[in-house]
């Protein structure tokens, strides 16, 4: 099962949020549909980055460039 790493970024914040998920994209739905308390202060979010993992590993602590 593949899971995903993401980053956002809201502009109106100037500030990151990073994610996981099996599906960034519907995640991302949700994120800036404002249904996710950490996030909806921060509508509209931008995809910056994302990585795909082939199961759920310790991603966090990786750095990302």
């Amino acid at each position: 099962m593949n899971y995903s790493v993401y980053i956002l970024y809201s502009h109106s914040t100037d500030r990151y949020y990073v994610g996981q998920s099996k599906n960034h994209l519907e995640r991302f739905k949700r994120h800036q549909s404002g249904r996710n308390k950490s996030t909806k202060a921060g509508i509209p979010w931008e995809i910056v980055h994302v990585e795909f993992f082939n199961d759920r590993p310790m991603q966090f602590g990786k750095n990302v460039k």
